[in-house]
């Protein structure tokens, strides 16, 4: 139930993101295709974050400590043109524009991410 919820929070930081920045876009002719496409995404960001990302985080992590964290931002960023290339890679009409419009999705999808994961129970 816990990873069903936290699944639809991710698809919902999507949305916000894709509403917010004009160079994320998910290109679908109905409503629930659109939401059928977040909710797609939210799994392949999933999987992305928990699979790529801990890699990353230590191949990197002197530079994270040498910027003081904020090149974690990078790396987030770095994470959702992964996944906007795995989604085009497998027909999913979800696109990333360049490295800008993928640091303010990255950030937006971090806070809404938070925000909804202050509501959403914990196992603990």
């Amino acid at each position: 139930m816990i990873f069903i919820l936290r699944t639809l929070a991710a698809a919902v930081a999507l949305w916000v993101a894709t509403v917010l920045v004009s160079g994320i876009t998910v290109e679908t002719s109905t409503t629930a295709k659109y939401w059928g496409t977040l909710l797609v995404v939210a799994l392949i960001f999933g999987l992305v974050n928990a699979i790529v990302k801990p890699i990353v985080k230590m191949l990197g992590c002197a530079v994270i400590v040498l910027t003081l964290g904020l090149f974690l931002l990078v790396i987030n960023a770095g994470m959702l043109l992964l996944t906007s290339w795995i989604s085009g890679q497998l027909d999913i009409p979800f696109h990333v524009d360049g490295f800008v419009s993928a640091l303010l999705g990255s950030v937006i999808i971090s806070v809404v991410s938070w925000l909804l994961g202050l509501v959403i129970p914990d196992n603990d």
